[in-house]
Parts: structure tokens; sequence; C-alpha cells
């Protein structure tokens, strides 16, 4: 790195620099495509991206630099669940993380909408997803760290920084910031993760597509009541029901298996969630061992098979 370009990176954003330093000492770059990973989508959730400790096999930011944007934690577990001081404002399981009192622009706010059922704001198994995908909080931001010692209640509804950078980092730096999905561009994780992000962004995968933010409208509707069904209507019946679910039992066993379409019900009738059609830990495609669905689906959507699980169209 020549003089000039120390320069420029001391008038930049911390942010910023790092991302720069990193390519201009980099001996190829690649932009905004997916670089050779440990993300094999294979075997268990420490294998996809929902690992939140993993980083690129080869090539990118090493893990020092990475480490200043969120704390690793050193378990794929405890991004999202804790066994002791879990979140209690919300019905999840033994959740961890961080879930802000917030109002979402919802599906039924579109001015084209045909929506035949109401809607409600998106409940528990939704909100799960979207502790992380609407941006508001860090990827990081957790309620109960591993080990003992660190925990805050307050965590719950609003991030504390202060207590974040109370982690040490095993693998290098503390924490200096931390950061989310802020679909703001070139801010939070986009500063690096968008092809808007210019040249910070050249060789960082492009995680545009899951930053979701609180506008709902451009997506699949949640909170929405599962329409009625039967002759002349244009969904098909879930199979099995127990308290709080319906679903599409497929193998007939009774019990809602993670390949299977389900439905919440969190007080106003049973509903379209996140969680209906994605698994957050990954559904082998043809049984045990073999890669997992594209997007945590429960059912692969060849043939638009995912949507006709629900729909007769």
């Amino acid at each position: 790195m020549n003089a000039m370009q120390i320069n420029a990176l001391a008038r930049m954003p911390f942010t910023w620099a790092v991302g720069v330093a990193w390519l201009v000492g980099s001996s190829s770059v690649l932009a905004d495509v997916d670089l050779t990973s440990k993300f094999s989508n294979q075997g268990s959730i420490a294998n996809t991206r929902h690992n939140l400790t993993q980083r690129q096999a080869t090539g990118g930011p090493n893990g020092s630099s990475m480490d200043q944007y969120r704390n690793n934690y050193g378990e794929v577990c405890v991004y999202c669940h804790t066994p002791h001081g879990a979140n209690s404002n919300l019905v999840l399981p033994l959740w961890n993380r961080t879930i802000k009192a917030t109002t979402y622009t919802t599906y039924d706010q579109l001015g084209t909408s045909s929506l035949t059922q109401p809607v409600s704001q998106p409940g528990p198994n939704s909100l799960a997803c979207l502790s992380c995908h609407d941006g508001q909080v860090g990827i990081d931001s957790v309620i109960n760290m591993p080990g003992s010692g660190g925990y805050l209640a307050s965590q719950a509804t609003s991030q504390s920084n202060s207590f974040l950078n109370g982690w040490n980092n095993v693998g290098g730096p503390k924490a200096t910031v931390h950061i989310g999905l802020d679909p703001t561009p070139a801010s939070g994780c986009l500063a690096c993760h968008s092809p808007g992000a210019g040249v910070v962004g050249a060789g960082a995968t492009d995680f545009s597509a899951f930053v979701i933010g609180t506008d709902l409208r451009n997506d699949h509707p949640v909170g929405v009541r599962y329409p009625p069904v039967g002759p002349g209507v244009d969904f098909n019946a879930p199979t099995a029901t127990r308290a709080g679910m319906r679903w599409f039992d497929t193998n007939g066993n009774g019990h809602p298996d993670s390949r299977e379409v389900r439905l919440y019900d969190s007080g106003e009738g049973h509903e379209v969630e996140c969680a209906s059609c994605h698994d957050p830990h990954g559904v082998p495609s043809a049984g045990a061992g073999s890669t997992f669905n594209p997007s945590f689906l429960r059912v692969a959507n060849t043939g638009s098979a995912l949507c006709l699980t629900c729909h007769t169209k």
C-alpha cells in the first residue's frame, strides 16, 4: 500500500477503511459473488450462513477484520438460543436475541393488494427471523453470552453496545461496532456485502436479498390468516392439527416435520408466518446428507412445489 492509499484510508470512516485496506492488499479481487466457502449447506446449521461464527475458507477478510463488526461467540446456537435467561417477551424456544417493539408495514397496505383475509402484525414465528433480517439490531445482539457473567435483561428489547462490547473475541480484538442487516445503502453489513458498496464491496457476497427491513410489502405476506378451503376455493386444506399449529402432513406421521409447511396460531387464527415456509436450520433436499434446500426452504420450489403446497392455482 503506497502513501496515497494510506492517507485515503485515514480519512475514511473506520468501517469502510478496513474493507478497503483488505482490497488494496489482495492479489485477487472478485466483485459481489460467493467465494469458495465453508458453507457446504449440508449436515447441520453449522455448515450454513446461519452459523455466524464462520467466514470464507479462502479469500476475503480474515477473522480479525470481521470480528471488529460482530462478536464471534464461538458457538453456533447462542446467536439465537440460550439455556438460561431467555427472552420472555415472545413465545419462542429459549430465545436469546433482542427483539425491538416495531410496527411493520404489512402487505395489506399495498395499494394493489388483492388479499381477502385479515393481516396482523408478524407473529413470533416471523419475529424470530426479523430479529436479524429487519436490520434494526446487530447480528450479535444477544441477551445471554456464553459462559457466566454476560447477561443483560434489558437487551431483550433494546440493544446495548456497551454490554456487547464486554465480549472479547477468542480469535482477535473485540468488536468496536455491532452491525446488522441494515437496509440503508452502504450501511451495516451492506457496507461490504452489496454492489452499491463500490470498491469496499468487491469480493463480498451480495446480501441485499436477505435484507428485509420493516416494510414487508415486497415479500410474501406474513401475519395473514389462511383462507377458507374447499370446493371452488384456491387453497388446499392442511391435513393435521395440534394446539397452535396446522400443517401439511405429507408423510402422515402426525408430527410437523421440518420439510412440511405449517401455519401458526398466535391468537388471531392460523396464519402464514416466515417459519411456515422456511426452517432456519436447513432442510435436506433428498434425505439425510443431501444439500439443503435453497434459502432454508422447507420444500424446494422446483416446479413451484412449495407454492402449490398451499395454492391450487
